[in-house]
């Protein structure tokens, strides 16, 4: 089989040959692996995603404040929508990813990167840990504030309309720890 790119092949090779240690050296669109960005954004999507249908079981559908998402693409019926789409909750949750990834990069590029190249790890992890934590604490409510009032009603995130003010605030609660194990694996990472 011919790949397109042999310098992806090459690369792909030397993954599968150096194990974890060269998955912590490979690019990843731009984004190693091992990043706040990358694992904080991944670990914040799907925490909030499991709170968002945990809560959304208890107060309305399960997927609804998934499909809700979708409303970006789909307008007002997709508030509506609480059975499983293609159309409204693979793009509520596609939708939900990207933004996750995005909340990670500012966590990431504002918090994590500074703080990494200021203070030494070595000799004090878990005084660099503090910072992470109340870091991405104010991320995420930084996320909520806009999300929810900043922002024109076509861009929120939707699943507001699905929700108790209570489940909002445990939705944004692990999104906040979702972006902090990122800047811990980060942290242990340079340890």
């Amino acid at each position: 089989m011919r790949y397109a790119s042999t310098g992806a092949a090459r690369s792909a090779l030397r993954i599968i040959e150096g194990g974890l240690s060269q998955v912590r050296q490979a690019p990843l669109a731009g984004v190693r692996p091992t990043s706040a960005l990358w694992w904080g954004g991944m670990a914040a999507n799907l925490l909030s995603a499991a709170v968002l249908m945990l809560r959304g079981r208890q107060e309305s559908t399960t997927l609804g404040p998934i499909n809700a998402v979708s409303h970006w693409a789909f307008g007002k019926e997709a508030l509506q929508q609480d059975d499983a789409t293609l159309r409204h909750t693979a793009t509520g949750a596609a939708i939900h990813a990207g933004s996750s990834l995005f909340w990670a990069a500012l966590y990431d590029f504002v918090v994590v990167k500074p703080l990494l190249r200021r203070q030494p790890v070595a000799s004090e992890p878990m005084a660099a840990a503090a910072p992470l934590l109340v870091g991405a604490a104010a991320v995420a409510t930084v996320a909520a504030a806009v999300d929810l009032k900043l922002v024109p009603e076509r861009l929120t995130p939707g699943f507001q309309h699905r929700l108790s003010n209570t489940s909002l605030v445990l939705t944004y609660a692990a999104f906040g720890v979702g972006l902090a194990v990122g800047g811990l694996l980060q942290l242990r990472g340079r340890r």
